[in-house]
């Protein structure tokens, strides 16, 4: 593992922008790295993503971009995820495109959960799950810190019937 990822801050850059990501003490490096590649897959669709934003909810995102209103346009997750969660968010935000990233994991018991819990409400916007390969951090992210990652890097499964 790179003397890059062992520090505290880590110094990330995709699609022109850049971004400090900031490992808590009780926090997995993994966390961090998939907050960063939610944030650097999701960009060129989301130009103003923020990282570790409160939006006055009661769940705080790891990745959010909100719109002229303050409301949450791109909603990302890393890591662990509450069912209760899960649900609360998608019936709040039937507008919000929701996209939860995995380390290492198989998606499928996820994506029954996430069917399950948007089964029976109109949402206008998609529900992607990814699972991000163990060795992402050397394969996707350069030594100048650039973060190279695309979807055709993942496994994704797409929830509902939008496309990205």
């Amino acid at each position: 593992m790179s003397d890059r990822l062992l520090r505290r801050k880590l110094t990330l850059r995709a699609h022109g922008q850049q971004v400090v990501f900031v490992k808590k003490p009780q926090e997995r490096l993994e966390h961090v790295l998939m907050k960063a590649f939610l944030w650097a897959l999701y960009l060129p669709r989301y130009p103003a993503l923020s990282v570790e934003v409160k939006i006055g909810d009661r769940y705080k995102p790891d990745v959010v971009q909100l719109d002229e209103r303050g409301q949450p346009l791109f909603w990302g997750e890393a890591g662990k995820v509450g069912v209760d969660k899960i649900e609360a968010l998608t019936k709040r935000y039937r507008n919000t495109h929701f996209a939860m990233g995995k380390w290492a994991t198989r998606l499928d018991p996820y994506a029954e959960i996430v069917e399950a819990a948007v089964s029976d409400r109109q949402r206008t916007a998609p529900f992607d799950l990814l699972q991000f390969p163990a060795d992402s951090a050397e394969r996707f992210i350069t030594d100048n810190g650039e973060v190279t990652l695309t979807h055709d890097n993942v496994e994704w499964i797409q929830i509902g019937s939008f496309q990205i």
